[in-house]
């Protein structure tokens, strides 16, 4: 590690950052303004020498650990740190930034996330040169499941190897147990939520463009944390994997991809599967304007499909996640949430199969299906016009009119809560049934 020099300066609103920064590490020096003028006795020799005896051991260290040699002793190739964060104190958002980057430094270095008794070890590879609106990030799933260790070990660094998009961080996680729903385990939508902080903080991702996708075990998580954390992700893509009793409804605003082979008869892959996307044919029938997706069941292909699903990923570049979708359907899967999208509820009342739909027109809420005695309706002025008065209705009910007074307090709390800049919303209107 770089070492941290500190300074006994106090706070000063104004600062000046200087940013020592190479491809394995960074630091940060901050002096004020106010501290560096006080008086004209005073000798900046030291702080300038302290910054060039930084910038040295920067270089020396850098020299040292090398770029893409293979670690001492290991044979395996070394993943390089690479942090591209920049501070910006200036902003809520910045600030946000600041805090998720610091918490999570640690994981860049031990290349692993751990929450309690779990651990997801991770992996990464960047492609491509960065956009002007961020990189993207692609979550590849492995498969396996319900076996040895070694034997899931062996399918994630297959995972590693599978797929190759054109631009952005290609990142494949260890799932945390070895146990048949190892990747959509109760407690792993947290550790996800994790590498999408990470990206958007250290690699400057744009976190309307994360994507999700699997194969196998992999693709059998894609089928429930496709669904239930749908709010995250831009598009998804399920490889050769089942989807049990999980519902499809909450996919609306998600572009969603099946593959499996034809010949992947195991436990009626090939049939579940064909079932799956006629559900989605029906359900954008009755909604053309969601439910976006594209099926194959691929001819003479078996459980392997010698990579023809490797089109997923393009496929899904297309797509940018919309935080605010003027239309939400939520139904509950297995892991109780208490937001998506814009709306909230009690989680305390959540049950699996719970159903919740909200519609926006002009500066109308609208709220159909709802089994929850409260919603909480998150609003900022992408989704209404905040200068006019907003009215909330249900049926024929109406429940709220007026004018909205936005809150800065309510901004942060809610991007601290959700942590996603998308859902820092300065509006709340909270209504009962």
């Amino acid at each position: 590690m770089l070492p941290n020099l500190g300074f006994p300066f106090g706070d000063c609103k104004n600062t000046i950052v200087f940013l020592f920064r190479k491809i394995f590490r960074q630091e940060l020096i901050t002096f004020t303004k106010k501290t560096l003028t006080r008086g004209k006795s005073m000798n900046k020799t030291p702080f300038l020498l302290a910054a060039l005896v930084l910038s040295l051991i920067a270089g020396c260290q850098i020299k040292a650990q090398g770029n893409d040699e293979d670690t001492p002793g290991t044979g395996q190739p070394q993943v390089e740190i690479q942090d591209y964060y920049k501070a910006d104190l200036s902003t809520l958002e910045g600030q946000w930034r600041d805090s998720v980057h610091t918490s999570l430094a640690g994981i860049l270095k031990d290349k692993k996330i751990v929450m309690g008794q779990y651990t997801m070890p991770i992996w990464w590879k960047i492609y491509g040169e960065e956009p002007a609106g961020g990189r993207s990030l692609y979550i590849s799933l492995h498969g396996g499941g319900g076996t040895t260790a070694e034997m899931n070990d062996g399918q994630w660094e297959n995972q590693k190897k599978l797929y190759e998009p054109a631009e952005g961080v290609y990142l494949c996680p260890r799932a945390i147990t070895n146990t048949w729903d190892l990747h959509f385990r109760p407690e792993s939508d947290a550790f996800y939520e994790k590498i999408i902080q990470l990206a958007v903080t250290c690699w400057n991702v744009n976190p309307n463009k994360v994507y999700l996708m699997g194969y196998s075990a992999g693709g059998d998580g894609i089928w429930r944390l496709a669904p239930r954390m749908a709010d995250h992700w831009a598009a998804a893509s399920m490889m050769a994997g089942h989807p049990g009793d999980v519902s499809l409804l909450s996919l609306r605003n998600l572009p969603f991809m099946i593959w499996c082979g034809a010949l992947d008869d195991a436990y009626d892959r090939n049939k579940v599967c064909a079932e799956r996307i006629e559900e989605m044919n029906k359900f954008q029938e009755a909604d053309p304007e969601g439910y976006i997706h594209e099926g194959h069941i691929v001819a003479g292909k078996p459980h392997w499909m010698d990579l023809v699903d490797a089109a997923a990923v393009p496929w899904m570049a297309k797509y940018t996640r919309n935080p605010y979708p003027k239309k939400v359907v939520w139904c509950q899967g297995d892991v109780m949430k208490e937001y998506f999208y814009w709306l909230g509820i009690p989680v305390d009342e959540a049950e699996k199969g719970n159903k919740l739909t909200a519609s926006i027109e002009g500066n109308t809420v609208n709220i159909g299906d709802c089994d929850y005695s409260k919603v909480r309706i998150f609003l900022n002025d992408k989704l209404v016009d905040l200068s006019k008065p907003v009215i909330v209705t249900h049926g024929d009910e109406k429940l709220f009119e007026g004018i909205l007074t936005p809150s800065d307090a309510l901004r942060k709390r809610t991007l601290y809560t959700r942590n996603d800049p998308a859902y820092s919303f300065p509006c709340v209107i909270e209504v009962s049934f």
